[in-house]
């Protein structure tokens, strides 16, 4: 029965393993990782808090001024040797009830700065959205592309471990020279250690993906790309004018700077507002202690501008405004020299893969084949085959080299134009 018992409970546990392995492994697509990203990641979450304290100002600036309450009492009459008495005969009290307002349309003024600062706190979380988009496109398709580079080495370090096992029996046989197992070795300790390498730069691109996406540091991840997103429209038929109207229009950067102004001159309205003075209305009342008894008044105060009238916070908002102008200018030129250099850099990578013959790997994998056999067959030598495989192996790595830069470029030109052009 213990025997039993325990071959129950080691079953139980490999099944719980194999369906935590099958768990922790994710299929993941661009089209899901978005969905992730928008849902889950922290910086974009946060950025979201950053409006909803902006509106709480809001909240702030439409609020009136609280009523003050003042009241006396006599403390100790020392003729009655009493305390706090408030009655006519032996008692004193005085209060007032004050109330401040606003002049020269302050509280609008303050409300309309604290509108255009939610405008201002939601474009830079758009402008962070869209930064962090791309970040999320461009390491999808590098951790894709690399994984399939990986296959490539794993396909070459499998075949050369077989060849490698062939020569060392061969070897023994005396059919072959040792220096030949040598350079196979030699091959195969080169593929493994580049194919570290490059699993080392996966699994960066991997932990960016995860945190991009809020997922599990654990989950291992199987990135599948939409073959449809490789056939989109050439960009060369998209004129350059309308991805610079199209970023002039859509870029929350450019927003951020043109709102930045804005925000600054409401501001310089509210501080000239600011120097002209309030007005704070009292109604008092006094029991004996005043002019005629049971006395009722009604004060007005109201502070004279005489040394300070918000000279500084005058000057300070001037000063915004000129510092929001020259940036508007700066994004303005910062926004033209990116969609040019980008759409450049897109033609060149589009030129490019134009170029390459779409059969020329399918070919060239048949070629490795044949290549193979011909060398089983000893029709060629140890070196040719060894050259002929390492360019293969170049071959392949420059055209998922290719296909990641053109990808990126495509997931560029969405970026500086901050719109989706390209799906």
């Amino acid at each position: 029965m213990k025997r039993i018992g325990t071959l129950l409970i080691f079953i139980l546990v490999i099944t719980t393993r194999a369906t935590f392995a099958q768990t922790d492994t994710l299929s993941l697509t661009l089209r899901q990782a978005e969905s992730f990203f928008l849902k889950n990641n922290y910086n974009l979450l946060a950025s979201n808090y950053e409006i909803d304290r902006a509106k709480a100002e809001m909240i702030t600036a439409k609020l009136f001024e609280n009523p003050t309450l003042e009241y006396e009492n006599l403390f100790y009459n020392h003729e009655t040797r009493k305390f706090l008495q408030t009655s006519y005969a032996n008692g004193q009290y005085a209060g007032s009830v004050s109330q401040l307002f606003k002049l020269a349309g302050k509280r609008n003024k303050n409300i309309k700065l604290a509108q255009t600062g939610v405008k201002l706190a939601e474009y830079e979380y758009f402008d962070l959205l869209r930064t962090l988009k791309f970040e999320l496109v461009n390491t999808f398709y590098k951790a894709y592309f690399s994984a399939q580079s990986i296959k490539v080495y794993q396909e070459q370090i499998n075949s050369t471990g077989q060849l490698l096992k062939a020569y060392d029996l061969q070897l023994k046989m005396g059919n072959v020279a040792a220096k030949d197992v040598i350079r196979i070795k030699s091959l195969l300790l080169n593929l493994r250690a580049e194919q570290a390498g490059l699993l080392n730069e996966l699994e960066d691109n991997y932990k960016d993906l995860k945190l991009l996406c809020g997922l599990d540091a654990g989950a291992s991840l199987v990135l599948i790309a939409d073959q449809d997103a490789f056939q989109n429209e050439p960009i060369d038929k998209i004129p350059y004018g309308l991805l610079l109207d199209s970023a002039r229009t859509n870029r929350a950067d450019l927003k951020v700077a043109k709102t930045g102004l804005l925000y600054n001159e409401r501001n310089l309205k509210l501080q000239k507002a600011m120097a002209i003075p309030d007005v704070e209305i009292a109604l008092t009342y006094d029991l004996k202690g005043n002019y005629p008894e049971k006395y009722t008044g009604l004060g007005l105060k109201i502070p004279l501008p005489l040394f300070s009238r918000n000279q500084g916070e005058i000057k300070k908002a001037q000063i915004g405004i000129a510092a929001a102008n020259t940036n508007i200018k700066k994004q303005e030129t910062l926004l033209e020299n990116e969609v040019f250099n980008s759409y450049k850099t897109a033609l060149r990578n589009e030129k490019l893969y134009a170029e390459t013959d779409p059969a020329f790997s399918t070919d060239f994998n048949t070629l490795i084949s044949g290549l193979i056999k011909n060398f089983k067959a000893r029709n060629i030598s140890l070196i040719e085959f060894l050259d002929l495989y390492d360019a293969y192996k170049e071959n392949t790595l420059q055209l998922n080299k290719l296909r990641f830069e053109r990808m990126s470029a495509r997931a560029e030109l969405n970026y500086v134009t901050g719109s989706t052009i390209f799906k």
